[in-house]
């Protein structure tokens, strides 16, 4: 996600710095953005000019200080409460005042986040589609304490991505993992009780409902692990059993069966 967020702000002519603390990651994201680009160039909806300078326009650090004079943040770390609080309290010593913090997170509280700065009004978020290049909506999501003026900031700016923001209130899963993760865990449901193939249910979900993808497919395109964690935080959010999540799922994300990432999920990749 880091990378495509990266590549998508670099492509509409922003100047963008990608920080991670791994510098394998670093070489592994511009190796996935130049591919992207490539795509773009060979689908002719890119020249290859454009190509090199949106490849000139991304430089990769290891360091967070490489922030101090950042104009906006967008965040895209490990789905982890914990670790995505360290790391706003970490940003927030690190930029200026007014920088607006933005976390891609599918679905943890931006209030959660927001409580470990010092500017819970300039934190929110921005939570994209994967594959972020091609994928047009972004959910905005408004904390608690999220000013308007940041929110502005966030829909401009995916106004200039060529993106278009829906905002959403701070509650667990906000609206497009609210909707989508109990279809997905529902489906996963189907096949441990036996009701149908992975095969199967895809196929009735694409032919039956018009979908492009069917559940079990995206579900190994985003991560079993990723999958897992959101359905743990609407159980937890809401106290509710009914985002219990699937047995199957959770022994495959225990067997590092985690989709097209590890190379195995509900089909092998």
């Amino acid at each position: 996600m880091g990378s495509g967020i990266a590549q998508s702000f670099a492509q509409a002519g922003f100047t963008v710095r990608l920080v991670d603390v791994a510098p394998a990651m670093l070489d592994r994201a511009r190796a996935s953005i130049d591919r992207s680009l490539a795509k773009f160039v060979e689908k002719g909806k890119l020249s290859a000019a454009d190509q090199a300078s949106t490849l000139a326009r991304i430089s990769t650090h290891a360091a967070l200080s490489a922030l101090a004079d950042a104009d906006y943040v967008v965040e895209a770390i490990v789905e982890d409460a914990a670790a995505k609080r360290a790391l706003f309290g970490e940003l927030d010593t690190i930029v200026r005042p007014e920088v607006v913090l933005a976390s891609n997170t599918s679905s943890i509280p931006i209030a959660t986040l927001a409580a470990a700065t010092k500017r819970p009004d300039r934190v929110l978020g921005m939570h994209f589609m994967n594959p972020v290049p091609l994928m047009v909506l972004v959910e905005a999501i408004r904390g608690a304490q999220t000013s308007d003026a940041s929110m502005r900031v966030a829909f401009d700016l995916c106004k200039a991505l060529g993106k278009t923001a829906v905002e959403s209130a701070d509650r667990p899963g906000f609206i497009a993992n609210r909707v989508l993760m109990p279809m997905i865990n529902e489906a996963i449901y189907a096949v441990h009780d036996g009701v149908g193939t992975p095969e199967a249910v895809d196929t009735v979900m694409k032919l039956g409902m018009n979908h492009p993808m069917g559940p079990l497919t995206l579900a190994d395109f985003i991560g079993l692990d990723v999958c897992l964690a959101i359905m743990r935080v609407l159980r937890d959010g809401f106290g509710d059993a009914k985002y219990t999540p699937c047995p199957l799922l959770e022994r495959m994300v225990a067997e590092g069966k985690l989709g097209r990432k590890s190379g195995e999920g509900f089909y092998r990749y």
